[in-house]
């Protein structure tokens, strides 16, 4: 099981790169999903990544002190929305929706309330 969350670490971390240079791409939520698949697959990869110019400028200051940019937050919250909206079209059932439409709603209290904007 630690070889998949070590696999899943550095694809979420190539998508984070990615990120980096195509504006469309949001950064934070992979990079943030690289930590974690790293920190439950390898204690050796996680202690790189912590060690990376990357995570010092994406990911420290969250980690550390629950705080991110304006723009990191937004984009975050605009990926996940998309990702909550092709799921949506997709299934096109009430109740998911319904679920769908609550998670957002949660999503957005969370970073509002939870998470400081520096």
């Amino acid at each position: 099981m630690k070889i998949i969350y070590v696999g899943l670490g550095f694809l979420t971390l190539g998508l984070g790169l990615l990120g980096v240079i195509l504006p469309v791409l949001p950064t934070t939520p992979f990079l943030l999903l690289t930590l974690y698949f790293f920190s439950k697959g390898s204690e050796k990869f996680h202690r790189w990544f912590i060690n990376t110019k990357i995570y010092h400028k994406y990911l420290k200051r969250f980690a550390e002190e629950r705080s991110m940019t304006r723009k990191q937050k937004w984009s975050l919250m605009i990926f996940v929305d998309c990702m909550l909206l092709i799921t949506i079209f997709m299934v096109n059932r009430p109740i998911v929706t319904i679920i769908l439409i609550v998670i957002a709603a949660i999503k957005y209290l969370y970073f509002f309330t939870q998470v400081k904007t520096i």
